[in-house]
């Protein structure tokens, strides 16, 4: 049966407000309206205003309340409508929730799941647009999450309202719609990386929303007989280092793919970790492909021609093969 990256979502909220009273859902518009996404339609409804709540467009105080709400016994699911929106709550997130183990000696947990959409390609404009991943990536006490597929846009929400500190989960606008067969959805680890596809030639390594891109470009290169092994991370902190270097080390290049923009990016640590790690098992430099370093713009085809896409990705993978033959 045909299920979308938004019913899944949809459905792994319904099953977890369902299977544990402690867990309750809040955010701007996730009752009535039904979410921004229409991720949350129908739930408040079914489970009522005290397990689904609407609040006032204070991210800094409803985030705070969810981090409350989780140090009193609950199991909060708190949405951010955008990324960016998230930067009014970036001091209850990185000076509270992220801290609050460590400043207790361990008294205290944050069971806390903060969910927001991210990225561009929906002509959103340049506030609306962001791919700040790597920020929440850079912040100990807290785990980072970005499922690109059906089946991780289920389970990942499950395993990570059973993690008992703070995990950011991070839903790629472009994802929604996105619908794949699946014959049963069921928890997800949110530890390792994922080989989406199997290669010896070079490794492509991305996350959320580039990931199709990845395998559409990779599918392309294949007609040239250049073989790509494509690595969905999956969870962005912490990073599964372990599955990128042996990768490497079999296909010997790599080209790191990330919305984000170059300077400071996810794509600059991964890229680090791999010179690091496995410097002598390249044959050429690593690669990257990023967004172009500008706001991002919101004419249709400026938007697309700053995003990376398969074809920027298919001309790095190449331009790896030339410096390496």
């Amino acid at each position: 049966m045909k299920t979308t990256y938004r019913a899944a979502l949809h459905d792994a909220l319904r099953d977890a407000l369902n299977d544990d009273p402690s867990v309750l859902l809040l955010g701007e518009d996730v009752g009535r309206y039904g979410g921004t996404y229409a991720v949350s339609k129908g739930l408040l409804d079914e489970f009522g205003p005290d397990r689904v709540r609407d609040t006032p467009l204070s991210e800094l105080g409803f985030v705070g309340v969810g981090i409350g709400a989780a140090l009193g016994g609950l199991r909060p699911i708190v949405e951010v409508m955008t990324v960016n929106f998230s930067l009014l709550a970036l001091d209850q997130i990185v000076n509270t929730a992220a801290a609050l183990r460590h400043m207790s000696g361990g008294q205290f947990s944050v069971p806390l799941v903060v969910r927001m959409a991210t990225g561009a390609g929906r002509q959103l404009g340049a506030q609306h647009s962001h791919s700040l991943e790597c920020w929440y990536a850079h912040i100990p006490g807290i785990k980072v999450v970005a499922p690109a597929t059906v089946q991780d846009a289920y389970g990942m929400l499950g395993t990570a309202l059973a993690d008992p500190d703070p995990v950011i989960f991070f839903e790629h606008v472009q994802l929604y719609n996105t619908a794949t067969d699946v014959d049963n959805l069921v928890p997800t680890d949110i530890s390792r990386a994922a080989i989406r596809r199997s290669g010896s030639d070079v490794t492509v390594i991305t996350y959320g929303g580039c990931l199709p891109k990845a395998l559409d470009a990779a599918n392309e290169l294949s007609l040239a007989g250049i073989d790509c092994e494509v690595i969905d991370l999956r969870v962005l902190r912490p990073l599964d280092t372990d599955t990128i270097l042996e990768s490497v080390r079999k296909t010997h290049r790599a080209v790191v793919v990330d919305e984000a923009w170059r300077t400071g990016s996810l794509a600059a640590e991964i890229s680090a970790r791999i010179v690091e790690g496995a410097f002598f098992d390249l044959d050429a430099p690593v690669a990257r492909v990023c967004s172009t370093e500008v706001p991002m713009p919101y004419a249709k085809h400026l938007e697309q021609a700053a995003l990376p896409q398969p074809d920027k990705i298919v001309a790095a993978v190449e331009g790896l093969l030339g410096a390496s033959s």
